[in-house]
């Protein structure tokens, strides 16, 4: 049954698992928050930088290998990864404690990032803030890039396959997909229980009135830093997935486009501030890329531009026509009631004969 399942549906399900962890982060801090977050590859890239830089490290040192700036140099990194790997392959125990402790290791960074992200969150609104966190990205970005003893710089880094003991045939890909779905299925419902709490109702409060929601007693500077801290925690969990799937780690991969912009695509065809939607708009936008980069050959018979701009030119072309056409997305955002509809229906008679 594993060798009969097509590549493209099994990319179409990873981008999709990553892409909904992304996707529902955004969400929160933009459509239940109403923060302009234009930088959610910062945390994601924060995630992946420490997938690559500190579990390979520590482990390389506990089985006596070079664990310092040598680790980065990408000769001497294949070769240590690869012993690491064949040490994973037949302890799942340890294989899968290393992928806990990273990922919790990403998300206190990635809710740490977030926090500093908030100071300028205090003093900026709308497109200031938004473009201010997109350079922050950048400088995040650059850094890895040019600063070798991190990740590798320029040539980048192997990262531990701690997904090396289901196998590395065809099972592999088909059981770590399986993975990532659940960690993906696990993000949405934490952030939809979230948003259903008094913590999310107050961050809606913010959203549509700070004034209103100042006046009942919220504290405006705390709820924009935590929604920062617990959007960029779950990013940076998506980053280190990420960068465990592919096993490996270059800073130039990590773009605004597929980082930032694709998951504004998914968010605003799914309906901001709906996550039911987050899921249509990361599978439908998940299914069409995939496509794209599967036939680009054949497409050049039918479009009068290079296939390697088309899927640019989509994200641009999908959000230009959902602002103008369908604002709200395809499932646009309901009203959170506190009440049973019964129990709203029956105070509204009583009011009516009162």
């Amino acid at each position: 049954m594993v060798f009969e399942i097509h590549p493209l549906i099994l990319n179409i399900l990873v981008n999709f698992a990553i892409g909904l962890i992304i996707t529902v982060s955004l969400n929160l801090e933009v459509g239940i928050a109403g923060i302009s977050q234009f930088g959610r590859v910062l945390a994601v890239i924060t995630g992946a930088i420490v997938a690559a830089a500190i579990p390979g490290r520590l482990l390389a040192s506990l089985i006596g290998l070079p664990s310092g700036v040598e680790y980065a140099d990408h000769l001497i990194n294949f070769k240590i990864v690869d012993q690491i790997n064949k040490i994973l392959a037949v302890n799942i125990s340890l294989a899968v404690g290393i992928l806990f402790f990273t990922l919790i290791l990403a998300a206190l960074l990635g809710a740490f990032i977030g926090y500093l992200c908030s100071y300028p969150a205090l003093r900026l609104k709308e497109a200031y803030l938004g473009i201010t966190l997109l350079a922050f990205g950048d400088v995040v970005n650059t850094i890895a890039w040019n600063v070798d003893p991190i990740a590798g710089g320029t040539q980048g880094v192997n990262v531990p396959d701690v997904f090396r003991w289901i196998g590395v045939g065809p099972e592999r890909y088909l059981g770590v997909i399986l993975i990532l779905i659940g960690f993906g299925l696990v993000v949405f419902i934490f952030v939809e229980r979230l948003i259903r709490s008094p913590f999310g109702r107050a961050l809606k409060a913010m959203r549509d009135s700070e004034v209103a929601a100042t006046v009942y007693g919220k504290d405006i500077v705390r709820l924009r830093a935590q929604a920062l801290m617990v959007g960029g925690a779950l990013a940076a969990i998506g980053g280190a997935l990420w960068a465990f799937y592919t096993g490996s780690f270059k800073a130039v991969t990590y773009t605004r486009l597929t980082w930032t912009f694709w998951p504004w695509a998914y968010m605003m065809l799914g309906g901001i501030g709906n996550n039911l939607g987050m899921l249509v708009g990361v599978f439908a936008f998940s299914v069409i890329r995939t496509l794209i980069y599967a036939y680009k050959t054949e497409l050049t018979a039918f479009i009068p531009i290079s296939p390697q701009w088309f899927e640019y030119i989509l994200v641009g072309l999908a959000i230009i026509v959902l602002v103008l056409f369908r604002p709200q997305g395809l499932f646009p955002e309901k009203p959170a009631l506190t009440l049973p509809k019964e129990e709203i229906e029956k105070i509204r008679q009583r009011t009516k004969k009162e």
